[in-house]
């Protein structure tokens, strides 16, 4: 069994638990629902844009402890700061250390920006919480979700509003999506049964994305020249975490980061 594999058992008991104590109909009915959730899309493409989707990450399984001693709310206004194009919270307590509290927080302080809900979604539940915690966007793994279930996840976030990250790292996965076109795919060069991330790997399945398609590279990224040189291979979103939450001021590592690709 893969850590990915112990993750999504672990996610499916815990959200059956969560649909034991909480009414759909409350979600419904919570203030945050009514909220026009914000366009990663547009925010990705407008002119100028830095293309960095900032990551709000405490630990990981990979790596352990990162960064439990900062604030979620000064993270955000320093990634604000920096003008990332968007903001991504980890809301998986089990394996990242974090929770939906950590997304309301950055919400109540973000009203300009998109922010991703970063979890594993593995029920249409957590979509429609997703949207009443005050996400924009959410995250699809084609990895641990099969093909009728990217489709309907995907409609049912789309009817919503959200904007939909899909997650793949090969080929098959890449094929498990319906109609990609217009789509937001997030090529991730973390290979989430290993863990090893191969850059090289995503340039070459960036390839095989259509180009009505906006490309999002996720893990692995360090240096502000690797930016360039995916920008290349037609790549127009960043998805950065541990490079900056690495750091005792995560914001600011990432204005000085930022400032270095302008």
């Amino acid at each position: 069994m893969t850590i990915l594999d112990k993750i999504i058992a672990n996610k499916k008991l815990e959200v059956a638990q969560l649909r034991s104590e909480v009414q759909l109909e409350k979600l419904i009915k919570s203030p945050g629902f009514n909220r026009t959730p914000l366009s990663l899309k547009k925010s990705l493409t407008a002119v100028g844009s830095t293309g960095i989707i900032a990551e709000f990450k405490r630990q990981s399984p990979s790596k352990g402890i990162i960064n439990d001693k900062v604030s979620v709310i000064d993270v955000t206004n320093g990634y604000l700061d920096a003008k990332v194009a968007a903001q991504s919270i980890l809301t998986d307590k089990n394996y990242f250390g974090g929770t939906i509290l950590d997304l309301m927080q950055a919400r109540s302080v973000n009203e300009t920006t998109p922010i991703l809900r970063k979890d594993f979604i593995v029920d249409g539940f957590q979509i429609v919480e997703a949207k009443a915690i005050g996400a924009d966007v959410i995250l699809l793994i084609a990895a641990c979700l099969t093909k009728e279930e990217l489709k309907n996840y995907g409609k049912l976030a789309e009817d919503l509003g959200l904007d939909v990250l899909y997650e793949v790292h090969s080929k098959e996965e890449l094929d498990k999506i319906a109609d990609l076109d217009n789509k937001i795919i997030g090529i991730n060069n973390r290979n989430l049964k290993t863990f090893e991330v191969d850059l090289e790997h995503s340039i070459e399945l960036a390839s095989q994305i259509p180009d009505s398609c906006i490309k999002v590279s996720e893990s692995g990224i360090s240096d502000p020249r690797i930016i360039t040189g995916l920008k290349e291979y037609g790549f127009q979103g960043f998805l950065i975490g541990e490079n900056f939450m690495k750091t005792e001021n995560p914001g600011l590592a990432c204005q000085e980061f930022v400032s270095q690709i302008r």
